[in-house]
């Protein structure tokens, strides 16, 4: 009897099948095959950059390559995305509004609602699924943050990983705030213990892998485009660049962000960027003037920008070898190249900037004064670093407000348009609306493939964005985007054939008692500089009728101004009392790790094999911003808490032979504080008090056994592998002071 597999192989076959090969006919099936000419298509998403931070933007920041792509291609002024990373991604990849496909909000902080799964659902092929089905060979580099949380996990399930949403390839990583130093990476469906080489850096790891990724593909085919997505961790935070880099401006921004802003809004209107009549938006509160700040603060704020404008540079040189990759390769002329910000620059270092922003958004605020002595760690791998919100409203010159905020400063994002062979155009702009969901329908429209209204057996979602293609050869055609509706965490606007409406939402307020409205007519006012609200009175109430319209068409609802607080429900039902732990596992990710935030809990570690010599780390939680070890070494076993880079605990004992249980064993004496005692085969051998602890997902980095999986101490160097045997380590949590113990986690999401 045929299986089924058998049955449908047999199905598709169309020959015809003898006794013998040579009384049969056989039949090969006819493989897809790229539209003739089909371009390649390269999408190149950086990370919390400004609208303002390019060269070709009006920056000073030194970005030749990119400049020179938009010399060769064109410039948008009037693009924009979501606000936040994960929507926009998912409005790139899908061509639908980022509510409608499940992610309305970062993945970490799905809530259960449609709109808020934290994945793509299989309504929305993605633009790799669909080319995929055109012979495409569809592969991906760097930052993805489209899975839930929940499948953050070596196990899993694996279906909105990149490699179940159509690409061949993944290297990168799920979430933000990648150290560059030192990063946590993915390769395909599993995660892998890293070992960065001399002179690493991260940027430079996925352009190599992107250009290996391209190599394989042109040199094993010779008639198959190809879709490369690079998603780079710059420039979110921690800035981490080579010194090399950030020597190159230093001194650059002492005259400050007052007129640093000036005179980057000047380069915009003699490029054309902005309007000639267009007014700077004021300062945004909790801004200063640079004269105000303290000479100190100053000084620290422009090394923190330095390394920031560093850091773009340092990318743009990295975009440079993958471009000088396609053109020696004869791929560049026909392959298109889409250049997009996902959000506009972050606040999120707040007034003074910060060195190691984890401690300082979870622990404690770090000051001027504590940050001073550690100002040239900056931008190395002892830092974890952020610029002054200051430093962010020059990145969104001219615009209000910042990421997070669907005011102009939020949600206005460069976009850039490369492709010899189909755009005639060279180093022009253009300034119809657009959105960020109108990227996939015009590389459809471009390569000459509609999207599919099935999608393997999947009835899939109508496309909500149009294609672009009519702006390439006429600079002066009028928009043909009608609508477009903007929600991120309670603020909301939308636009409507020029007008705009936009309310910026305090988290806890009564959205029909406390929210006020503000409009303005963008088609003369690029700034959001002039409220029209109380003149036109009936146009702002039309337009916010329009908004809840495009809500209830698009899913928007129920609005949910929580933060990291939508992932309670997640965390405690995923949140359990005994965890095992093998060596050489797969790291555990740092949101998988095992809730020990402000509670008591014992670690417990079986050991045999064990000499007077025996050296290795048993465990690794953490990094050096905030972790802790145990670990033997010349004849100890040791124990160390970070706090921070700069602030430690440590004790230790005499190491065992042959076989031991090793417990770490922590009560709570107060709110983040306890003791750790430290036991060998149930004998109490060191205790250390821990008069301050960090919570849990305020770690930088995950959970390994048996070896490092990034810097931690200062003792060793990673992988400092144990060289014993580790049976099995066992974690077992008892209760905190309330079952909301973790309400006070809440905080370190915020950054995302």
């Amino acid at each position: 009897m045929e299986t089924p597999q058998q049955q449908s192989l047999n199905e598709q076959f169309e020959g015809k099948i003898g006794q013998t090969y040579k009384d049969s006919v056989p039949h090969w099936p006819v493989q897809p095959k790229a539209p003739l000419d089909a371009p390649n298509v390269v999408f190149i998403v950086l990370d919390d950059v400004g609208f303002s931070d390019l060269g070709c933007y009006g920056s000073e920041i030194h970005t030749p390559n990119i400049d020179a792509l938009a010399g060769g291609g064109l410039r948008y002024s009037n693009f924009n995305v979501t606000a936040m990373c994960s929507p926009t991604r998912a409005c790139l990849l899908t061509g639908r509004n980022a509510h409608s496909v499940g992610v309305g909000i970062i993945s970490e902080w799905a809530n259960g609602f449609p709109a808020y799964q934290g994945r793509i659902t299989p309504k929305a092929a993605t633009l790799a699924e669909v080319l995929g089905e055109h012979a495409y060979g569809c592969y991906a580099s760097g930052k993805w943050h489209l899975t839930n949380l929940a499948d953050y996990g070596a196990a899993g399930p694996h279906n909105d990983w990149p490699l179940g949403r159509g690409f061949s390839r993944w290297y990168g990583f799920h979430g933000a705030l990648i150290d560059q130093w030192n990063p946590e990476l993915y390769e395909d469906n599993h995660p892998f213990h890293f070992e960065p080489r001399k002179d690493y850096h991260l940027s430079t790891d996925l352009v190599d892998r992107t250009i290996g990724q391209i190599r394989d593909h042109v040199t094993s085919t010779h008639d198959r485009p190809f879709f490369s997505y690079l998603a780079f961790g710059a420039c979110h935070w921690p800035h981490q660049v080579p010194d090399s880099y950030i020597s190159k401006y230093r001194g650059r921004y002492d005259r400050g962000w007052d007129q640093i802003r000036e005179e980057r809004f000047a380069r915009q209107k003699e490029l054309g960027m902005v309007p000639a009549n267009a007014e700077m938006a004021p300062r945004n509160p909790g801004v200063v003037a640079w004269e105000d700040v303290p000479e100190d603060a100053r000084r620290l704020g422009c090394r923190l920008q330095e390394t920031f404008a560093a850091f773009l540079e340092h990318t743009d040189a990295e975009i440079g070898r993958l471009v000088d990759h396609l053109r020696s390769t004869g791929q560049l002329d026909n392959t298109m190249i889409v250049l997009i910000s996902d959000n506009g620059a972050s606040p999120e270092g707040g007034a003074l900037g910060a060195i190691n922003m984890r401690k300082h958004m979870t622990h404690e605020q770090e000051t001027v004064e504590a940050m001073l002595p550690r100002i040239d760690t900056i931008g190395g791998e002892y830092s974890f670093s952020h610029y002054p919100m200051g430093w962010a409203q020059v990145s969104n010159t001219p615009l209000k407000w910042y990421k997070k905020d669907t005011h102009g400063g939020g949600i206005r994002a460069p976009l850039i348009m490369h492709w010899p062979a189909g755009i005639a155009s060279r180093g022009e702009v253009r300034t119809q609306f657009h959105h960020v969901t109108d990227v996939m329908p015009t590389v459809l429209d471009c390569i000459g493939v509609e999207a599919p209204r099935v999608y393997r057996g999947v009835d899939q979602l109508a496309m909500h964005g149009q294609s672009m293609r009519y702006t390439f050869a006429d600079p002066s055609a009028p928009t043909v985007k009608t609508t477009q509706y903007f929600e991120l965490l309670g603020d909301r606007a939308v636009w409507h054939e020029g007008w705009k409406a936009v309310v910026k939402h305090a988290k806890g307020a009564d959205y029909a008692v406390d929210d006020r409205w503000e409009l303005y007519k963008l088609n003369e006012d690029f700034t959001e500089a002039k409220d029209l609200a109380g003149q036109h009175p009936d146009k702002l109430k039309s337009l916010v009728d329009i908004w809840w319209q495009q809500a209830e068409r698009f899913g928007v609802l129920p609005l949910d101004d929580r933060e990291a607080e939508r992932a309670r429900d997640f965390l405690m039902a995923a949140k359990r009392s005994r965890y095992e732990f093998q060596p050489d596992m797969a790291r555990i990710d740092r949101f998988m790790v095992p809730e020990i935030s402000d509670r008591d809990y014992t670690i417990r570690a079986e050991l045999s094999g064990l000499e007077r010599g025996t050296e290795g780390v048993i465990f690794s939680w953490g990094s050096r911003f905030a972790g802790f070890t145990l670990y033997c070494q010349a004849g100890e076993l040791v124990y160390e808490y970070l706090y921070s880079e700069v602030q430690g605990y440590r004790m230790s004992t005499s190491m065992p032979t042959g076989s031991a249980v090793v417990e770490l064993d922590f009560k709570r004496t107060g709110s983040n504080a306890g003791q750790m005692v430290l036991r060998v085969d149930g004998q109490q051998k060191a205790a250390l008090d821990l008069p301050k602890t960090w919570w849990t997902y305020s770690t930088t980095a995950g959970l390994t056994c048996g070896l490092a999986g990034v810097p931690i101490s200062e003792a060793f160097k990673p992988p400092f592998r144990f060289n014993a045997t580790l049976q099995r380590m066992i974690v077992e949590v008892g209760e905190g002071p309330s079952d909301d113990g973790v309400g006070k986690l809440w905080t370190v999401f915020k950054q995302q």
